[in-house]
């Protein structure tokens, strides 16, 4: 195995392992800001079996505008989904804080709004470095296809050598044609031709 193999092979890894590792913290962001979203809703006297749609709105904002704003970042309508992620991350952030003060836990309110609001703010993190994981991904697939492509012409093509013309070539110049006219052609006369008769 090469060294470029390697070094592919050990890219993939790190690669899945950071997916992993992300997908894991992301998930458990998303279940502690979860928890803490349904109970503001509960709170704010929505009823209890619709307060989980409550997080579901806001957390999922955070997502979708996140990987939308990577799928557009060569387009203008890309800002929008940048303001749309920060608004979602600032309503996600204010609300888990909300809901750790107004829960009357022991320590101080600013203390317990930092601790509320890592979880949405981990949960941001890890779904904008995952959907750049993915990008990056697709970005090294079609470079080694077009290396590929490049390298490797399809079945027996062999690519024509054309010689350089190192000469110029003669000028051609146009053929001009004469027209004389016609020439009196004389009328035929009687010619005597002598007969053999057999004597002398």
């Amino acid at each position: 195995m090469g060294t470029a193999d390697r070094q592919s092979k050990g890219m993939r890894w790190a690669r899945w392992s950071a997916v992993l590792v992300i997908v894991t913290i992301g998930v458990a962001s998303f279940i502690l800001s979860f928890a803490a979203l349904r109970d503001l809703a509960i709170l704010a006297n929505t009823p209890h079996r619709w307060a989980w749609l409550f997080p579901v709105i806001v957390d999922g904002t955070i997502i979708q505008a996140t990987i939308s704003a990577l799928a557009l970042a060569k387009s203008p309508e890309r800002q929008w989904f940048l303001w749309v992620l920060g608004a979602g991350a600032a309503v996600s952030i204010t609300c888990n804080s909300v809901h750790a003060i107004a829960a009357g836990n022991p320590l101080p309110g600013w203390a317990c709004a930092i601790v509320a609001a890592i979880a949405p703010i981990s949960l941001l993190i890890d779904t904008h470095g995952l959907a750049l994981l993915f990008r990056a991904a697709q970005q090294d697939s079609a470079l080694v296809v077009m290396v590929d492509t490049v390298a490797e012409p399809a079945g027996d093509w062999v690519p024509d050598v054309v010689p350089a013309v190192t000469t110029p070539a003669p000028a051609v110049l146009p053929v001009q044609t004469f027209h004389s006219p016609p020439r009196p052609v004389a009328p035929l006369l009687p010619v005597a031709v002598p007969i053999p008769t057999g004597g002398n």
